[in-house]
């Protein structure tokens, strides 16, 4: 996971706007959680990662791919950072022909780092 974009508003607008591979976004929030891909053993370490979500994934999921997992990170998201899309990129939203899947989940995503983004600069861990 070596050379990751650092997580600034144009790393987050460039996942809104699928300029930024999955395999990249999904490495964001894999780094974020605490997943570490152990080169010497050619495994994941997740030994970092909180045990809600090591057991329910021992290796890192993919979330734009996967309903579950975007749905368990929308979850994860506390209550007063669900509009930082909105309130920190001005993010207004798709359009009504833009609801898909692929892109619903990279806004969840993006909103996901924005919080963590938040809550690690204000001294709390996600």
């Amino acid at each position: 996971m070596a050379n990751l974009p650092p997580l600034t508003d144009a790393t987050f607008w460039a996942i809104l706007q699928d300029e930024l591979e999955d395999a990249v976004a999904n490495q964001l929030v894999w780094q974020a959680l605490g997943y570490r891909y152990n080169e010497a053993q050619q495994r994941w370490d997740n030994t970092a990662v909180s045990e809600d979500w090591r057991s329910a994934y021992p290796e890192p999921p993919d979330f734009i791919g996967s309903r579950p997992a975007t749905v368990k990170l929308t979850r994860s998201i506390p209550p007063e950072n669900k509009q930082l899309l909105k309130e920190e990129l001005g993010f207004p939203g798709y359009q009504v022909n833009e609801l898909v899947p692929r892109k619903t989940r990279r806004a969840t995503l993006v909103n996901w780092l924005l919080s963590y983004r938040k809550l690690s600069a204000s001294g709390s861990s996600s």
